[in-house]
């Protein structure tokens, strides 16, 4: 069970059953006295359960089912809900009772996850160009049909994408355009939706040169650059935290923490008294114990002088640190995205039979400089944009490594790139280059992995793709992979999966997804020649 949070009368909160794939959204009627969610159990006359969408059930008609919101109205009557039944990122969003839990009309189809209430009688969302570019803002009046909805915004600029968020007072709406450089904000007044949008901050080229926080006053007043705060602090010396959704006015911030030996925790930050109150750890089966595992910040240093840091996590009876120890090295280095060391129980399989798991941060390179691993252990893994990078150091450095894992990766990149009717395409040129620019063309060629596979060995390897990927089509993984049978001079296992009923991000149930850590821990513990008899790959 997640931790309650309250939103008016109600506790909302996500319930997970024993061997089921999916979770269960549901609500209890709060107590009039503020009698916390957490006593209910003990209480004889506690409000029952509410279950207002059982996501199994739902999920037993698809292949593949993904809830990727779930938005309750002001009042608390009504549900919003996004899902998608093939893995394709584009969603249908149900409008439901939440208490009969019967459809109040009819769904919104070929629409993004993204949606907001404006106000109890309307919603906010967005939809797609044919490149899958989130191009439209709309609003939808409750009781009319899709086709007489209203465009509050129609962003051309092709490099650009729309995001829809709402204030914690859920008093306004807000619609950000953004490329890789720049972003320009309207807002919506949800008491006067008919009157549409209004800029908030104005278009200006270019990015902001570090990370600002502003607040707001009043809707019409000028930004105010909020500089200092506070700071908890905490044990682990690399983590991962954000903040949960709070309640407005309150002076408590709810957060989640985890690092690579601790599960994930919501606390509650009392921000006027310092106070910080532990509400839930995620459960670990299996006897787990924090304080037999060691997570450290290490640093390196690049080819070019750059100080790599990296992430580190093993378990500390039974990693020797003489270079003899398996090492699994992740690495992801686009978008601005950071590879967060927070932790993955999945992850303790690997761990708990002696491996070293690292995460570079943007680049690798340098980890044999601390004894942890040697070449004939050292094992590499990226997706997707870091399929690029596993891709590319296979290429230059296929001697460094044992083995490598290429999650749906971004390979073709050349290719890709010219074509402007491919998804993300178009919005990527700010990121990659333009190769229809001969500078960018030659720059791109030079490290795209599949133009630069050659007649040379190569360590074993593993590749998959999803059928439905949006993101990186399949044609990419499995282009590579031909590419890399028909070239490569060595005899080392080179295997490539497709999963026919999924996306970019796998299949959808949580067990599913388990089934993907075990083909890749599978795979490498099987050229590590790590898998005792008694164990069948």
């Amino acid at each position: 069970m997640s931790v309650p949070l309250r939103k008016g009368n109600y506790y909302y909160y996500e319930r997970t059953l024993e061997g089921e794939e999916y979770v269960r959204d549901c609500r209890r009627l709060a107590f009039d006295d503020g009698a916390p969610l957490s006593v209910y159990h003990t209480m004889p006359t506690a409000p029952p359960e509410h279950v207002i969408l059982d996501e199994n059930a739902k999920a037993k008609q698809h292949t593949y089912y993904s809830v990727h919101a779930f938005k309750v109205s002001p009042n608390n009557k009504l549900v919003a809900y996004a899902q998608d039944t093939k893995g394709d990122e584009i969603y249908t969003i149900h409008i439901i009772d939440a208490q009969s839990l019967q459809p109040v009309e009819k769904p919104l189809v070929g629409v993004t996850c993204n949606v907001e209430w404006a106000g109890n009688g309307a919603l906010l969302y967005t939809t797609l160009d044919q490149i899958l570019r989130p191009d439209k803002v709309w609003l939808h009046n409750l009781g009319t049909e899709q086709s007489s909805d209203s465009c509050l915004y129609h962003e051309e600029d092709e490099k650009f994408g729309l995001d829809l968020y709402i204030s914690e007072s859920e008093k306004f709406l807000f619609v950000a355009s953004g490329s890789k450089t720049t972003m320009f904000v309207f807002y919506l007044d949800t008491s006067k939706p008919e009157e549409g949008l209004k800029v908030l901050t104005p278009r200006t080229e270019g990015g902001l040169p570090e990370i600002v926080v502003y607040r707001l006053p009043a809707i019409g007043l000028p930004l105010e650059n909020l500089s200092g705060g506070r700071k908890v602090d905490f044990v682990d010396p690399v983590y991962d935290v954000h903040p949960v959704e709070s309640q407005f006015f309150s002076n408590v911030l709810r957060f989640s923490y985890s690092s690579l030996r601790t599960p994930p925790s919501v606390y509650d930050y009392d921000m006027d008294s310092g106070e910080c109150v532990l509400k839930k750890t995620d459960t670990v089966l299996g006897g787990f114990d924090s304080s037999n595992y060691l997570a450290e910040r290490k640093w390196v240093t690049a080819s070019d002088g750059t100080d790599i840091p990296l992430s580190v996590v093993y378990r500390k009876d039974l990693v020797k640190l003489d270079g003899s120890d398996p090492l699994l090295l992740y690495g992801y280095g686009s978008y601005e995205i950071c590879i967060d060391p927070a932790f993955k129980a999945s992850r303790l399989s690997l761990l708990d039979r002696g491996f070293i798991f690292v995460i570079a941060h943007i680049r690798g390179g340098g980890e044999l400089e601390n004894k942890y691993c040697s070449k004939e252990k050292l094992c590499i893994h990226g997706r997707s944009a870091g399929g690029l990078l596993i891709g590319g150091v296979l290429n230059m450095r296929p001697d460094l490594f044992k083995a490598a894992v290429l999650g749906v990766p971004f390979v073709d990149v050349v290719t890709t790139m010219l074509d402007p009717t491919i998804p993300l395409t178009t919005a990527e040129w700010e990121e990659w280059g333009d190769p229809r620019e001969k500078e960018f063309y030659f720059y791109m060629k030079s490290y795209s992995p599949v133009d630069n596979v050659k007649a040379q060995n190569y360590p074993h390897i593993l590749v998959t793709a999803g059928l439905h990927d949006p993101r990186v089509m399949y044609s990419e993984p499995a282009k590579f992979v031909a590419k890399l049978r028909e070239l490569k001079t060595d005899d080392n296992t080179l295997l490539f999966k497709c999963e026919f009923g999924a996306g970019h991000f796998a299949k959808s149930g949580r067990f599913e997804k388990l089934q993907d850590d075990a083909l890749t821990f599978t795979f490498l513990l099987k050229i590590l020649n790590m898998i005792p008899a008694h164990e069948t790959a």
